[in-house]
Parts: C-alpha cells; sequence; structure tokens
C-alpha cells in the first residue's frame, strides 16, 4: 500500500505509507492529489483525514529521486507534485485534517501547512532541510507563510539543521492541536469529524472558500515556485551535495 482511501461513517482517512521514513516519491504525489480530490467530491464525506503509518509522518521529497532527476521538465513535474497535493487540499470542499505521530520534514511541512486542521502528538518534531541540499521550500513556502507569516517561515528555513518542536509550531499558527499521545490525538480527530457530520455541507464549503479565497492565483504561483526548485536542483553544485550524501 503506497496510498489509500478507507471510508468510516462520513469520513475519508486517507493513508499513505512509503517506508522507512515515507518519503514522497512522484507516484506517491500524484497519487494523494487523486485521493484527495475524489474524497472531495464523495457524496456523503464530510471531512478528509490525511495519515500515514509507521513512525515517521512525512520525510518530504524522495531522495532516491531527486538524485535520479536530470531534465528541467521532469524535476519540475516532481516539484509540482507537492503543488498538486497542496491545491486539492485547498479545494476540497470540506475540511482536512492532518494527524502527525512523529517527525516531518522539507515537503511533509506543506502538507501540514494545507489542512485545515493539524493535529499532532507532543513528541512530534518539524524541520525544513532544503537549504543544507541547495535547493529551498519554495513550493511549500507559500502554504507555510500563509499560516505563521514570513518570520516563522525564515526561522525554520533558513535552519535546516535545527528540528522545531510540536509546540513551536503550534504557537506559529502550523498546528492547531497538540496533545499528549496518539490515543488522545485520536480523539481530539473525531471530536473534528463527528462536528462535522452536524454541519451543513454547503454552509461547510462556502465557508472554506471564502476562507482560503487568497489563494485564487496559487496555480501560477506554485508552478514558478517548482521553476525554481527545479534550476536549482539540475546545477552542479546540488548534484554535489546530493551524490555525497548518498555516499554516507
Amino acid at each position: 500500500m503506497k496510498v489509500q482511501t478507507t471510508l468510516k461513517e462520513s469520513v475519508a482517512f486517507i493513508t499513505f505509507y512509503n517506508p522507512p521514513v515515507n518519503a514522497l516519491p512522484t507516484e506517491v504525489l500524484r497519487d494523494l492529489a487523486v485521493h484527495i480530490e475524489s474524497a472531495g467530491a464523495e457524496k456523503g464525506v464530510r471531512s478528509i483525514v490525511l495519515q500515514s503509518e509507521g513512525r515517521v509522518f512525512c520525510a518530504g521529497a524522495s531522495f532516491d529521486e531527486l538524485i535520479k532527476l536530470q531534465e528541467t521538465d521532469e524535476a519540475k513535474e516532481f516539484f509540482m507534485g507537492f503543488a498538486h497535493v497542496i491545491l486539492a487540499m485547498r479545494s476540497a470542499p470540506k475540511p482536512v485534517i492532518v494527524r502527525v505521530q512523529g517527525k516531518t520534514v522539507g515537503g511533509g511541512n506543506g502538507l501540514v501547512a494545507a489542512a485545515d486542521f493539524g493535529v499532532a502528538v507532543e513528541s512530534a518534531a518539524f524541520k525544513l532541510s532544503e537549504l543544507s541540499i541547495g535547493i529551498g521550500p519554495y513550493v511549500i513556502g507559500p502554504a507555510i507563510i500563509r499560516k505563521t507569516g514570513i518570520a516563522f517561515f525564515q526561522q525554520m528555513s533558513f535552519s535546516p539543521w535545527r528540528w522545531f518542536s510540536a509546540f513551536e509550531v503550534k504557537r506559529a499558527g502550523l498546528l492547531t492541536h497538540v496533545t499528549e499521545n496518539m490515543k488522545r490525538v485520536d480523539e481530539i480527530i473525531e471530536e473534528i469529524t463527528s462536528a462535522y457530520e452536524k454541519y451543513d455541507e454547503e454552509a461547510v464549503a462556502m465557508l472554506k472558500a471564502e476562507i482560503w479565497k487568497d489563494t485564487a492565483g496559487w496555480e501560477k504561483v506554485l508552478e514558478e515556485q517548482a521553476e525554481k526548485s527545479a534550476s536549482l536542483l539540475l546545477r552542479k553544485e546540488t548534484k554535489a551535495i546530493l551524490e555525497k550524501l548518498k555516499g554516507k
């Protein structure tokens, strides 16, 4: 299983799993976007829970795939995978809740930022590591900045060595809930999804569209950001860093 959707009453649970650390290659990114779009269009679904299996929530971009990319178009298409997932989360006419059980790196933070609710265990940790490999968190940047503002995004992106605690990212606005254990995480998610069983679907959809109306131009913005990432990735300097890290 890479990505699957399980319907439980009015909730669509979308689960991704790519061991050992849930890195995101093109295939998983593409499937995530499709599953989110399908759940958003599914009659009877009132909320969407995005989650992963294993101890790590998401390690971001697939390192193996980054090393292999050699052409501008394919590199851009890879980074557009993150854009498509973010746009699918934004456009789903129902709330998207992200369940975070562990470490979240790079592009995984974009999934958290694009959610309407982010529920994490207090032991979870967050890092934007892109600068350390010669690129930057360009595609996910707009989603993070929208939630936290530029100051916190600067702290995270300019500190690629540093793990930020769940409490730090909640104070910045990236998460909505931080709690002591996964049992409580699931209880909070159940409280949220149970509430949305009672709310009028059209009213929820209209309110979500209103909340996200400032992102109307994101299709173009995120494409431009993907081009930036692709251009940096294909430089000889970045490839040298990746090859060096590959050898460790």
